[in-house]
């Protein structure tokens, strides 16, 4: 197969922990071509859907003391070309949130491709339905309690009623703007105006769930079923389990209200085109449904001793040779 992926700049990709880098190394030891682009460089060219493309070389991570270690010099970038995106098997977009005004232009783009032809993960259509926060709410008898506001007065209610709550930026990402709110805080109300940005955009609101201590489970799922999970536990003084604040990562298993979890999202993502995605349970609740970019591969691979990427490479070569 011929793979093109759009991404962030590689160089700015960490290859131990990078859950894309993980697919395209699977993707190259499995004797397929990987190419690369990035959203500036796509292009629409008589109706259709084009980028400036390069073919990359990865020299994978290998397991040193129980951790993931890659060379200096990992890649290896061919000179960009012009190509016609459906000459592709399949076009991956894993470029990193937030969904900004560029993102949204790039999933029009992607839309022009032939799905007969090329298959596109995640859906472009997708992509703009599932805003990460606001998608979860499409399966609100699974999480927590949760409000979504800009009004000051609807959020100081719900905190009250919850006696303990998270704001989460509708737009966030790995952790990123993610706040604890009580009532009683004297800087409660400056903490929703700078979140709304004075009452112009909407924020979520959930129920603080005291088991976050435990972890916040990240769930891996593949055409809407589940294939690997690690718990990511907070640290020190931080509420927040996320890896990109420093949350230790530790092996785990489903429990039988996660996997049911699993069955009511997994039907609604293969709906909306939505095949590799990563969710996110605290307590037996669903948090968020992660479709642009999820990442922890790398991380339940270390854990499990499993290859993750392998396994998603073998389903994709299954669906484009049907």
């Amino acid at each position: 197969m011929k793979l093109a992926f759009i991404i962030d700049p590689i160089a700015n990709l960490n290859p131990a922990h990078d859950s894309t880098v993980a697919i395209m190394e699977a993707a190259q030891n499995l004797g397929h071509e990987v190419w690369i682009t990035e959203i500036h460089q796509l292009s629409v060219i008589d109706g259709k859907a084009w980028a400036v493309l390069s073919q990359v070389q990865l020299t994978s991570v290998t397991l040193q003391d129980g951790k993931w270690v890659s060379v200096s010099q990992w890649y290896q970038v061919s000179p960009g070309e012009l190509r016609c995106l459906e000459d592709m098997d399949a076009v991956w977009m894993r470029k990193d949130p937030p969904v900004t005004i560029r993102y949204l232009y790039a999933t029009y783009i992607l839309e022009l491709i032939d799905p007969t032809n090329t298959l596109v993960i995640n859906s472009p259509q997708g992509l703009r339905e599932a805003n990460e926060k606001m998608y979860t709410l499409q399966f609100y008898s699974v999480m927590p309690e949760t409000v979504v506001s800009l009004d000051k007065k609807v959020i100081r209610q719900f905190v009250e009623e919850k006696t303990q709550a998270v704001l989460k930026p509708l737009g966030g990402k790995a952790g990123e703007g993610i706040l604890f709110l009580e009532p009683g805080d004297r800087n409660f109300n400056s903490i929703i105006e700078v979140s709304t940005y004075h009452g112009q955009e909407p924020v979520m609101v959930q129920r603080f769930l005291p088991e976050a201590k435990n972890g916040d489970k990240r769930i891996i799922l593949l055409d809407g079923k589940p294939i690997g999970a690690v718990n990511r536990v907070p640290t020190g003084q931080e509420f927040r389990g996320n890896m990109a604040v420093g949350g230790r990562v530790e092996k785990t298993e489903l429990t039988p209200r996660e996997e049911h979890i699993c069955e009511v999202v997994g039907s609604r993502l293969r709906k909306n085109g939505l095949y590799f995605v990563g969710i996110d349970v605290i307590g037996g609740y669903l948090t968020e449904v992660n479709v642009t970019s999820p990442t922890g591969i790398r991380e339940i691979d270390l854990l499990d001793g499993t290859n993750l990427g392998l396994e998603v490479v073998e389903w994709l070569s299954q669906v484009c040779s049907k």
